[in-house]
């Protein structure tokens, strides 16, 4: 890249979402969760095949709640679960896979909020919009902030099974979880995203905030 390379302001930073043609695809494996497909990708200047998982995509939860005693200060609900694939348990959002046929992204963010930390929320807004790793999956994460939070009654919580068996739960102050993440102690992709956006959502007196039903691009079927 040169010094004299194209400045790009304002309206220029939008991703260009017209897909490259498919001549030809087939699903190489099946499995138990998620698909790997081969597409053959005529870009052009040439034509290249590219393997990548078939991802249902997923939503994740930054919920928020007031200080006791401190003005402005807020709390975020984490929770730390284990993660075979890295071999770490990590301090995470909730967040879940969009795997219900029909269940619209909020509907999923709210289920996931309860089944997970118990709680939910009367006021909600989309923070970011994110694809973790788009080299080698299809998958696109939303990040929904939830405010004006609830317990959810003790006979109706959920019995969680497996890895989320094992969880637990904390309120971190907000500006630690910031600080957390900028020091790489922090690492799980939604929670990094979610915290960072969060934190500044709330330095700009949450006037970045997008509506909960607000379009979803980066998304095929929640365009």
């Amino acid at each position: 890249m040169s010094l004299d390379a194209p400045i790009m302001r304002g309206v220029d930073l939008d991703d260009d979402r017209t897909a490259k043609p498919v001549t030809a695809t087939e699903t190489v494996y099946e499995g138990m969760i998620w698909d790997v497909r081969r597409d053959t990708v005529d870009l052009g200047s040439e034509t290249v095949q590219r393997e990548f998982i078939e991802h249902t995509g997923a939503v994740s939860v930054v919920a928020l709640q007031e200080s006791p005693g401190t003005p402005r200060a807020m709390q975020v609900a984490l929770i730390r679960q284990y993660r075979h694939p890295i071999g770490a348990t990590e301090w995470e959002i909730p967040a879940g896979l969009l795997d219900k046929e029909g269940e619209p992204p909020l509907e999923a963010a709210q289920r996931e909020l309860a089944e997970e930390v118990d709680l939910t929320a009367r006021t909600w807004h989309v923070l970011a919009d994110f694809h973790p790793s788009p080299g080698a999956m299809s998958e696109a994460i939303r990040v929904y902030l939830a405010r004006d939070l609830e317990d959810v009654p003790a006979e109706d919580r959920f019995e969680r099974e497996a890895e989320e068996a094992g969880m637990s739960t904390a309120w971190v102050d907000l500006d630690e979880a910031f600080a957390a993440v900028l020091a790489g102690r922090v690492g799980n992709a939604s929670a990094v995203i979610g915290i960072l956006a969060a934190h500044g959502a709330k330095e700009a007196d949450w006037v970045t905030l997008r509506s909960a039903d607000a379009p979803w691009p980066a998304h095929p079927a929640h365009r």
